[in-house]
């Protein structure tokens, strides 16, 4: 896939005007409908005035190939992050009515439990020794208090997966460190999680959380690895400067618009 012209057929493409004019020469063509000048993402010619003009360093950073492949996979993952934070506020919402209408749940519990006795029978379940009907009433006695701070904690841990994902969407960099923290601390939770019972949610979560904090290390070279954060800024802006020097004169010579 080229990503880059699939992010300009859905945004858009991005010209720019250097002020230096051998630059200009190159990113600029005159063609029979007018001029035309060429995509600082994809690299083809474009008919129309440019959006945007000035120094050659100043030329906007565009995100182009692996760099639109990265945003992508970001994304997927901050689409991630805020469904399991939409769960875990439905679920600090469910425990907290549970908690406000207790006293209904537990009286409609000992109402209707006896009722589906002999169906329950019938269909061969015995209901004394159903899981479902322990865990039942483990949170029938469960005490308010404690209700209280699992809803206190689910939303509060809904909310850092909500930031989470807001801060990978926006491609920010405090967003990846605080992504990479984030989902760092509750590995070790996971890993034990997995030591008492296996089961293959569990199993993917884990791998997902890890396959994720890799991919954001080493690809936004998070924490010093590849040379940390100067040499990440550094790679940006020496392709944006690559791309306006480069992307009207490719290896024949000077560009002209497509045919």
């Amino acid at each position: 896939m080229d990503w880059s012209l699939r992010a300009c057929s859905r945004r858009g493409h991005v010209t720019y005007a250097p002020d230096e004019p051998h630059l200009r020469r190159r990113l600029r063509a005159d063609t029979a409908l007018g001029e035309a000048w060429r995509c600082l993402r994809c690299g083809d010619f474009t008919l129309g005035p440019p959006y945007g003009e000035g120094p050659a360093d100043e030329a906007p950073l565009v995100l182009r190939g692996r760099a639109l492949r990265d945003a992508a996979v970001l994304r997927l993952l901050a689409l991630e992050r805020c469904a399991r934070g939409l769960l875990l506020f439905l679920a600090a919402y469910g425990v907290w009515r549970f908690k406000g209408g207790r006293e209904a749940v537990d009286r409609a519990f000992e109402e209707y439990l006896p009722l589906l006795a002999p169906l329950a029978d019938r269909l061969g379940w015995r209901l004394a020794d159903s899981k479902l009907v322990h865990t039942l009433h483990q949170l029938l006695a469960t005490g308010t208090g404690t209700l209280t701070w699992l809803a206190i904690g689910l939303t509060a841990y809904g909310l850092l997966q909500v930031t989470e994902g807001i801060g990978l969407w926006l491609l920010r960099r405090w967003g990846e460190y605080f992504a990479v923290i984030a989902t760092s601390v509750f590995i070790p939770l996971e890993i034990y999680e997995l030591s008492h019972r296996v089961t293959w949610v569990r199993v993917a979560l884990l791998a997902l959380n890890l396959a994720a904090v890799a991919y954001i290390v080493y690809g936004k070279r998070l924490f010093g690895v590849r040379g940390g954060h100067a040499a990440y800024q550094a790679e940006r802006h020496q392709a944006s400067l690559l791309e306006v020097r480069a992307a009207g004169a490719p290896s024949g010579g000077s560009a002209g618009p497509p045919d």
